[in-house]
């Protein structure tokens, strides 16, 4: 049984690694505008440019997302509202919260 220090920690440790993450994608300019000077870069190459901007882009929407949730769960737990269904009051398991950290709904209501 995990206590509610040790989920505080690797909720604040999982969002360190995101903004790690965020900080080295902005680095590697792999969101930035994909040029169109067919010259320099051929057909093939600047549809492969541009497939990894989306695939950039997507992933960083997804940390965003996951920032919010992790943001939401230690709202969570400053308000000892964790563990608990947001929908129906309801205890949620802590093999749930095992998989998920950020799990706000029990299993039953998550359906």
């Amino acid at each position: 049984m995990m206590t509610i220090n040790n989920r505080r920690t690797r909720l604040l440790e999982r969002l360190r690694e995101i903004d790690e993450q965020n900080a080295q994608t902005k680095g590697n300019n792999e969101i930035s505008t994909v040029m169109l000077d067919q010259q320099s870069v051929g057909r093939l190459s600047r549809v492969d440019a541009l497939q990894r901007q989306q695939m950039a882009k997507e992933t960083y929407r997804r940390r965003l997302l996951g920032k919010a949730k992790i943001s939401a769960a230690l709202e969570r737990l400053d308000q000892d509202e964790y563990g608990w269904c947001a929908d129906c009051g309801s205890e949620i398991s802590e093999q749930r919260l095992e998989v998920d950290l950020t799990a706000h709904l029990c299993i039953e209501c998550a359906k």
